[in-house]
């Protein structure tokens, strides 16, 4: 081997060529990023508003059926998102059995990570209107507090 009088390395122009094109690159990868994350979280949202609103109709259903007590002037939808998880006792039940529908309360991907799940809904009552949408005695339907819109240009809390 034959040696020159150079040493051998980079030059400071090659290493800053090398970190420019990689900040394009990442420059270039970060909306696709942000994109990614926005529409997982999206999916989340869906997936837990349709666990929620199964778990209410599954409610109903039951109270429908005569298997959950329910006063005469009641809607026969839960008091609370806690009453899905808590469960409630099956009156049909010969062994006092409760009835559970759901395993846990999911959150809203867009609220605050602070606060706990069932604080992250906004609800609605049964006896409240499709505009005005304001919780009340029992929980009829659920959507999300956020005011951010969708990829689709849709608000979250309208779906």
């Amino acid at each position: 081997m034959r040696r020159t009088g150079r040493p051998r390395g980079f030059t400071l122009i090659e290493m800053l060529v090398v970190l420019a094109l990689v900040g394009v690159l990442a420059a270039a990868a970060r909306p696709v990023l942000e994109l990614s994350v926005r529409r997982s979280q999206e999916f989340a949202l869906r997936e837990a508003l349709r666990q929620l609103r199964g778990g209410l109709d599954a409610y109903r259903r039951a109270a429908d059926e005569g298997r959950i007590a329910r006063a005469v002037d009641d809607s026969g939808y839960p008091p609370d998102l806690d009453a899905l998880v808590r469960g409630v006792p099956d009156i049909k039940s010969p062994n006092g059995r409760r009835l559970y529908f759901l395993r846990r309360l999911p959150r809203d991907p867009f609220a605050p990570a602070e606060l706990p799940p069932a604080e992250t809904w906004a609800l609605r009552a049964a006896d409240s209107g499709p505009e005005e949408r304001r919780a009340g005695r029992d929980v009829f339907d659920v959507h999300s507090r956020s005011e951010r819109r969708a990829l689709d240009g849709s608000l979250y809390k309208d779906w």
